[in-house]
């Protein structure tokens, strides 16, 4: 694939005041009420109709909103889409989950130097995403994927509802474009059964803009620290019953520490046609060309002393990750009374470069489809509303292996093919015992094949099938207090079949490593159990939950070298935490008294993680390594109704954590602040001003992980210095 991929990129919609998820959210802002079109018909198609007494609950908006009595409608203009649902309907639909859910907006994260995911998710309690260098990000959430030292395991991608994972589970970072999304769902654990995720970490959905929600033209510059520069662009339209929306960025950055530069090339497009007011059908491509040098993780004493300094091999061997991606995809909606179904294709072509301990060569060929119906209906005077899913999601990769010599390929080391499989089946029932209160009962079954054929090893590759089949029910209670307050209630198991990735650890870089074919590793389980609660009035927005998730053969860390993991299962072990949030106008009318006053608005993220084994026979109840017990983001922002905002921010890991099973090694705590300035004049123009780390500590912004670690172990990857950023955007 050409590493130029034509510029045109993602647009933004006034979706500020759908966020279910409080801390992204703007202050409130009362709702005006919208006179009834021909529009709100093919609205309403989106969300079933609610029963009469509860159009309030059924009609909520934002967290960040006060609650709103009155039906609001679509304006006048195009119809909505029925495949693609705006902000205001995704979030309509995800509270009707009784877990922790949210949708972030684009007016959450577009507003600064958003590079990375830990950009776009910062704000989601519950979520630990950091960087570690370019788009590369450790991301967990619930302790999800703490053993994956590269690469992403345990929480499931997708963009438009089609998986960015691979089909046998792993996933990458760099094809996430933080431009080119209109919102984020994020569903943590078993809530994710909408999708049929089946992991511990839940799913991501990115979400793109279409032509009946985008601008005709939007294009925006950012630049700053570490010799970071971006352009973006994006057209959108409606021509007759067809819409249209392409989008495109491209990137550059020289990084923060020694061999981490990488430029990138993304784009996204999607034509859709309404066949008529009940049906629609949408194409979806997306393509990337990205190519990033590997700084590596190094000593503590190195990430501490002299954060920009890279591990020596890695410049010695030039190690780089370097992927070029073709996702193309149809998805359509059929609406039958009080009945949607929805179904699709999809097929990803990804080509991975990677010259690290050795020239990974891997071409991988996803392909799927799926199909899902809601029903919502009076059943016996009471609502009722029934889904149904099927997902298909298989592949075949060819992976090859060479010794690297200065990112050279040398004499070839392996040749295998590997074919996984997944079939998942899940159901759903939501019954409405009180208007105001749903019972819900759920199920999944997936079944998972894990086959891989050796051509030619001399890393002691072996050929060998691994089938896994794991049933995962969930019971849960929604409560709508009023309709701008839920308390939610649930107990789920969740099932995550290995990866192949799971033993890239060849016993020659360590011959002490135990030989453990990827066949003998378990499936890993967990029992889920959550309460927690949502809400919003005029002044203050809330998100809290409380979980504790008992796990059988969790995916651990036990042998490693250069970070490479030989996957095994532990015994029993146990995660458990809070997530909070709070969004609280602690001022208004300070210079302006109106019916929208200024306001200083404080948006706080917290999460507490306790995450230990359990009674094992070699580390007893020793902490898990990987996470902070304690993460922290705040923001304090003055918002005056002019457009501009202004603030600091902190970041803050107040306890150390540890990075290796025997609790012998940790990281040290942190305190990060930055200021941040924003304008926007609500039409064509915005810009920002960003200062990030300004008091230039140096510090470890995450890990990969071990049995048992050396003061010398060189397991830390440092966070970036101080760095000043800023960038203008346009739309008409």
């Amino acid at each position: 694939m050409s590493r130029s991929v034509t510029a045109l990129c993602a647009a933004t919609c006034l979706v500020t005041l759908s966020s279910p998820c409080f801390s992204q959210a703007r202050p409130p802002t009362d709702l005006p009420s919208v006179t009834v079109d021909p529009a709100k018909r093919a609205a309403q198609r989106s969300v079933p109709p609610a029963t009469t007494a509860q159009p309030a609950a059924r009609a909520r908006t934002s967290r960040s909103a006060p609650a709103s009595r009155t039906a609001v409608a679509a304006p006048a203009g195009p119809a909505p889409s029925l495949t693609a649902p705006n902000t205001q309907v995704a979030t309509q639909r995800i509270q009707q989950t009784p877990g922790a859910v949210a949708v972030v907006p684009d007016t959450a994260f577009k507003t600064g130097a958003a590079q990375t995911v830990k950009d776009v998710l910062d704000y989601v309690p519950g979520v630990f995403a950091q960087p570690k260098w370019g788009d590369d990000t450790r991301l967990s959430i619930r302790g999800s994927g703490l053993s994956r030292n590269f690469h992403l395991r345990g929480t499931q991608l997708y963009l438009d509802g089609v998986p960015i994972n691979t089909a046998d589970g792993y996933g990458d970072f760099q094809e996430i474009d933080p431009t080119a999304y209109r919102y984020v769902e994020v569903y943590k654990g078993a809530n994710a059964l909408r999708y049929g995720a089946n992991s511990l970490g839940g799913a991501v959905n990115f979400v793109t803009p279409t032509g009946r929600d985008a601008s005709a033209f939007e294009s925006r510059l950012d630049g700053g620290a570490f010799g970071f520069l971006r352009g973006q662009a994006s057209t959108g339209g409606v021509a007759g019953a067809a819409d249209y929306f392409v989008t495109g960025s491209a990137s550059r950055t020289d990084g923060y520490r020694d061999h981490s530069w990488g430029t990138s090339e993304r784009g996204s497009a999607n034509v859709g046609y309404q066949v008529s007011p009940d049906f629609e059908t949408r194409f979806y491509l997306n393509a990337n060309s990205v190519r990033q040098r590997i700084p590596g993780e190094v000593s503590k004493t190195s990430a501490l002393t002299s954060p920009q300094t890279a591990a020596a091999n890695n410049v010695l061997n030039d190690w780089q990750r370097n992927i070029d991606t073709v996702r193309v995809a149809n998805k359509s909606t059929l609406h039958l009374d009080n009945t949607d179904v929805e179904f699709g294709v999809f097929a990803v072509d990804r080509h991975l470069m990677h010259p690290i301990f050795q020239w990974l060569d891997y071409r991988y060929h996803d392909y799927g489809g799926f199909v899902r119906a809601v029903d919502d209906r009076e059943i016996g005077g009471h609502r009722n509303r029934f889904t149904v899913g099927l997902n298909i999601q298989n592949g075949s990769t060819d992976a090859n292996q060479f010794v690297n010599i200065g990112a050279n390929k040398g004499t070839q080391m392996s040749s295998l093919v590997q074919n996984p499989e997944n079939y998942t089946l899940y159901a759903e029932n939501a019954w409405y015992a009180l208007p105001s209160v749903s019972l819900i009962a759920g199920a999944q079954f997936l079944h998972a094949v894990r086959r891989q054929q050796v051509n030619f090893s001399l890393n002691g590759d072996v050929a060998g099938t691994a089938a896994y089949d794991l049933a995962s029910p969930k019971l849960g209670v929604l409560w709508d207090v009023d309709p701008a307050w839920q308390v939610f209630a649930n107990v789920s198991r969740s099932g995550e079949a290995p990866s192949f990735g799971e033993n890239v650890a060849p016993t020659f870089l360590n011959p002490n490593f135990p030989t453990i074919p990827f066949y003998k590793i378990k499936a890993q389980t967990a029992t889920t159990w959550e309460i927690g609660t949502r809400g919003r009035r005029p002044d203050v927005t809330w998100d809290f939950a409380l979980y504790h998730a008992d796990i059988r053969n969790e995916l651990q860390c036990f042998y490693s070298s250069f970070g490479n993991c030989n996957v095994t299962n532990a015994d029993k072990t146990m995660h458990q935490g809070v997530e909070a949030g709070l969004g609280l106008s602690l001022l208004k009318g300070l210079a302006v008294k109106s019916d929208t006053p200024d306001r200083l608005w404080l948006n706080v993220a917290y999460t507490y993680s306790d995450f230990r084994y359990s009674n094992d026979a070699t580390w007893g109840n020793n902490r898990l390594p990987g996470a902070p017990p304690h993460f922290l983001r705040a923001e304090l922002l003055y918002k005056h109704p002019a457009g501009f905002a202004f603030g600091p921010n902190i970041e803050w890991v107040p306890q150390a954590y540890f990075v290796d099973s025997a609790n012998t090694l940790s990281t040290d705590p942190y305190l990060l602040w930055g200021l941040k300035a924003t304008y926007d004049d609500g039409r064509n123009f915005s810009a920002y001003l960003e200062g990030r780390n300004l008091a230039n500590k140096a510090y470890i912004a995450t890990t990969s992980i071990i049995d048992r670690a050396t003061p010398t172990s060189t397991l830390f990857n440092p966070g970036n210095g101080r760095g000043v950023y800023a960038g203008i955007r346009y739309k008409l």
